[in-house]
């Protein structure tokens, strides 16, 4: 490779980074950790420069028994004075374990070998800790090549300037070979590692691992601190705080004037009772509230002189936890965003959707529990199972991660099973055979609360445990199989249905109402309707004496609102606050307070419909490539596909027959954000696999375009159940 030059021509550009190719060649470990010299190891090396995460490079994963072989080139963004960490791991089933350190001072290494590294080979000595001393790890073989420095333009020795300019106690000296080691004249001890800043201690933990303690500011940390990482810091605290000084006086420059000229009545010189000032490190003034133990930026003589009307008699300002002000009427208690006064302008509460769900994330990241929950089922009994254990089940221990078990089925729950369970029991909850919900029409396959559920003597318990199970959907961020009518909807968010509403269940009785003139049909309608459930028919007034009461074109908008209103609760009133009730107890209805019930569906019931190109754009591969001709099958193969079993490969891999509202970019896997992986796995005998925690699928290098096909049809129409590797 091209060689990269450093040179300061003036003084300019000493510490610009350059490129810096390391090869890790060979490793003969040592470490007193090994159980047995001949075992059989697998080990990797890791390469920090100047401690920093963002230039922390790892080789493959090699094994062998005395000696290890990488010949793998690590690129890093370096300077003539950086510092290179190595550090030789093994590799265990469940953790790794750090055989041996080293470390590579680049200003050294420079001036060993007249300022150009090109191909420079440098067998290390490896470091490791046993019971305390520090004793031989190995041997590490590297080479380093692409920098070339001038010299002149650098400072004569390490990094740090004259080592006993900094630490008067010790010396830097080199040996024949070149290496530089370090001399500690008050212990008479000598070491590899350059010496700490002054205030800094080197410690152990109880897991073996180093870390150090800043006895200045008392504070520790992971990384290994330089005279030049210490001296950067504080010029860098040193800047803030200047900074966040600009910035107060910035803030408070109207307030002066607000002071001066905009005050009637004198300023008191001290703030009211209870309250006190005080001064951060850096000078910024703050005020602390002994009465509520709060604190604030704002000065609470100044603070709501600015001049605005009072709110109107029995209204009341406060504030979200967000900081949104909001205003309570205590005459009808009910709250609102929008300034009851004359000319208020409203709150910001016209939110995007995404925002809105960001902040119910928020509210369910934060008032989640630890640990988990343990759910088994069968998928034989997946109704009963399922009830009986979540209501005996404490509804906040409900928020914990939960951990579904398929009885009989050896698969471990990282989500996947998690949202195969909730799409398995939302569709025999929801089924209309259980006479708990209904279809909305005969053309509208939306489910609304049966009226004849109450023929069961259970019917309440079932609507709350349902009412809990919707709850946990939206609470661990899963969706259902089958959503409820719009109506329905506005009633988890206490709005009131309206005319337009009865359009979207029963389009035929919404025009007859609305287009039809009550003289001109000659039909006697009263203010009372009748209802028949399981063949026994009731009639209901709509109003006092309503039976009495005849519908004429002048009352018939009273009517129509009484129809409605009665429309979307009869004969539901006790299952829909079971419902509620049940939901609450594990998500709090005022959560939803930001949604209307468009975006309460989409965030349950999420997208179904795919889209094939966001699909392809947002798909990764593994020992595959975009060009391979399995790859290309594969598409083709999905191209052909109705919608129908789009939906079925898209469960079989990620457990959920459902999209998030941002698509294919935003599925979920066990530890976050995972998209839809295909790996190269298996023989061409075998099926394809899925791993659902992961939203992954292992596709066999299949022959030809028919024996992938045939493959992958047979294994999402035909398999069931999980199984552990």
């Amino acid at each position: 490779m091209a060689a990269a030059t450093v040179s300061r021509p003036g003084g300019g550009q000493a510490t610009e980074k350059s490129q810096l190719t390391l090869k890790v060649l060979s490793a003969k470990p040592q470490s007193p950790k090994l159980p047995n010299r001949h075992s059989r190891l697998s080990s990797f090396v890791e390469v920090t420069a100047d401690g920093l995460t963002s230039e922390t490079k790892k080789t493959g994963k090699r094994s062998g028994n005395q000696e290890l072989q990488w010949n793998e080139d690590l690129t890093l963004n370096v300077t003539p004075q950086s510092r290179l960490d190595l550090k030789l791991w093994s590799c265990h089933t469940l953790r790794k374990e750090l055989l041996g350190t080293a470390t590579i001072d680049l200003l050294d290494t420079l001036w060993t070998h007249d300022g150009k590294m090109e191909n420079v080979q440098l067998s290390l000595v490896l470091h490791t800790e046993n019971k305390g001393l520090v004793v031989s790890g190995g041997e590490l073989n590297v080479c380093l090549d692409g920098l070339v420095v001038d010299l002149g333009s650098l400072p004569n020795g390490s990094a740090a300037t004259d080592i006993s300019s900094s630490f008067h106690s010790w010396e830097q000296r080199v040996l024949p070979h070149g290496r530089v080691y370090y001399v500690d004249h008050n212990t008479k001890t000598t070491t590899w590692e350059r010496p700490l800043p002054p205030g800094w201690e080197k410690r152990v933990d109880q897991r073996g691992r180093f870390y150090y303690v800043d006895h200045n500011t008392r504070t520790t940390t992971w990384q290994r601190p330089t005279v030049e990482s210490v001296r950067n810091y504080e010029q860098w605290q040193s800047q803030r705080s200047q900074l966040q000084g600009a910035m107060q006086h910035f803030s408070q420059r109207f307030l002066y004037q607000l002071r001066l000229t905009g005050l009637t009545n004198p300023v008191p010189s001290v703030p009211p009772s209870a309250r006190t000032e005080k001064r951060q490190d850096n000078g910024r003034v703050y005020f602390v509230n002994h009465n509520t133990r709060t604190t604030q930026w704002e000065d609470p003589r100044t603070q709501g002189m600015i001049q605005e009307p009072p709110l109107p008699p029995g209204w009341e300002m406060k504030y979200t936890t967000e900081g949104v002000r909001y205003f309570v009427d205590h005459n009808s208690r009910t709250t609102t965003f929008k300034d009851p006064r004359q000319g208020g302008s409203p709150g910001a509460y016209d939110r995007s959707f995404r925002w809105k769900y960001h902040q119910f994330r928020f509210l369910c990241h934060s008032n989640a529990l630890p640990s988990h929950v343990k759910i088994s089922v069968s998928r034989q009994t997946l109704f009963e199972d399922s009830f009986q254990q979540i209501m005996n089940v404490k509804p906040y221990d409900l928020r914990r991660r939960l951990y579904i078990i398929m009885r009989g089925e050896e698969g471990l729950d990282y989500g996947g099973i998690a949202r195969q369970w909730f799409f398995l029991l939302s569709h025999e909850v929801l089924n209309p055979m259980y006479c708990l919900f209904e279809y909305a029409g005969k053309n509208n396959y939306c489910l609304q609360i049966n009226p004849a559920s109450s023929i069961n003597p259970d019917h309440l318990t079932y609507f709350r445990f349902i009412g809990r199970f919707i709850a946990m959907a939206l609470y661990h961020g899963k969706f259902i199989d089958t959503g409820f009518t719009l109506p329905f909807y506005k009633r988890m968010l206490n709005k009131k249905p309206t005319l337009k509403d009865l359009e979207s269940i029963d389009p035929e009785f919404y025009n007859s109402i609305i287009e039809n003139s009550l003289e001109e049909c000659g039909v006697e309608l009263y203010f009372a309707q009748d209802m028949e459930i399981l063949g026994k028919v009731t009639t209901h007034p709509l109003k006092d004496d309503g039976e009495n009461e005849l519908v004429t074109q002048e009352n018939k908008e009273e009517y129509i609102s009484l129809l409605t209103d009665w429309r979307f609760t009869r004969g539901v009133e006790e299952q829909n606050k079971a419902f509620l009730d049940g939901f609450n107890e594990v998500v709090p209805l005022e959560w939803l307070r930001y949604f209307d019930e468009k975006e309460l569906e989409l965030m349950l019931c999420g997208m179904q419909e795919i889209d094939l190109s966001d699909w392809q754009k947002n798909t990764i591969y593994r020992h595959y490539t975009k060009n391979s001709k399995q790859i290309h099958w594969f598409w083709q193969v999905v191209k052909e596909m109705d919608n129908e079993k789009r939906i079925r490969l898209l469960q079989f891999v990620t457990g959920t027959c459902r999209l998030p509202v941002g698509g294919f970019a935003e599925l979920i896997g066990s530890n976050g954000p995972q998209k839809f992986c295909i790996d190269k796995v298996g023989k061409e005998t075998w099926l394809p696999r899925s791993h659902t925690c992961f939203n992954r699928l292992d596709l066999p290098p299949y022959r030809n375009l028919e024996q992938l096909r045939e493959k992958l049809l047979f294994a999402i129409e035909e398999t069931e159940g999980f199984g552990q590797e």
